[in-house]
């Protein structure tokens, strides 16, 4: 655990921290939302997936990398993951900040979405991709209760759409037969579902897939442009934390696997080319 001693307490960048990749989906929509503001991406490549992972490891490997987040300056940390935010959140911000920094803060990517989630369903009946981690966890169901009891959330485990992802499949023959067979498995739990969120930031990439086989009255709901919607307003009514973020418009990326292989996959989540550094921890 890191010692509040050894933070430096000046201003810094905010810190987005995903397993692998697919926070940088996210990222670029914070990055349109809040340009002017400083951020230090960290994905913890050499450890990923995260989805299938225990709660324990999870969470030991989530607090490592918000430690050392917080180690290089940031005061605020936005878990760009959703198994990370469903397997390590709650602990990290209840457990850990009270003995770290009780003015740092972390966030995540789960509840912004189940803030708004009500304003895409009329049927109440909402379904949720994700990976086997987040579903299991049942964060989505948990948490979009909180904030709309009378939505009833139907979920499936979608197991092979990340590494079809990042190991360049997704574009195949072959990936429409399990893309085709979630979207089906989840419909068939309920055939009012009228909005479907995608619960992880990897399945942006499969969009026009899962448009294909979605029917066109059914929203598809992707996260990064609510979280970022989401950070806006929280830098709105948290002037103190706002007053901690630096705002030069400085993007650094940093990976735990080698740049080389981080820099080659992570220009197709991010849009443009990106020239990351190793950090191991």
């Amino acid at each position: 655990m890191v010692l509040k001693n050894k933070l430096n307490n000046s201003p810094g960048p905010i810190g987005i921290f995903d397993s692998g990749y697919g926070g940088l989906t996210v990222l670029k929509e914070i990055i349109k939302e809040l340009p002017e503001y400083d951020y230090l991406y960290l994905g913890d490549n050499a450890r990923a997936p995260y989805g299938t992972r225990s709660f324990d490891t999870v969470y030991k490997y989530t607090l490592e990398c918000v430690n050392k987040l917080f180690e290089m300056g940031c005061h605020l940390v936005i878990l760009a993951c959703n198994t990370a935010s469903a397997k390590a959140l709650r602990n990290i911000q209840q457990k850990d900040l009270p003995n770290i920094d009780s003015n740092r803060r972390v966030l995540g990517v789960i509840r912004p979405t189940a803030e708004i989630i009500g304003n895409y369903t009329t049927t109440k009946k909402v379904g949720i991709l994700a990976t086997s981690g987040t579903v299991s966890s049942n964060s989505y169901p948990i948490e979009i209760e909180k904030q709309f009891p009378e939505i009833e959330v139907f979920q499936e485990a979608c197991p092979m759409w990340v590494p079809l992802i990042e190991n360049n499949e997704f574009n195949n023959e072959g990936s429409n037969y399990f893309i085709q067979k979630n979207i089906q498995q989840l419909l068939a739990q309920s055939k009012d579902i009228d909005a479907i969120v995608l619960g992880c930031t990897h399945y942006p990439l499969l969009l026009s897939k899962i448009k294909q086989y979605t029917p066109q009255h059914i929203k598809i709901i992707g996260q990064g442009e609510l979280v970022a919607k989401g950070l806006k307003d929280y830098l709105i009514r948290h002037a103190e934390m706002d007053s901690k973020c630096t705002k030069t418009g400085k993007i650094k990326f940093y990976t735990t696997e080698t740049s080389e292989n981080f820099n080659t996959n992570a220009e197709k989540f991010f849009g443009t080319k990106v020239n990351a550094e190793n950090l191991p921890l």
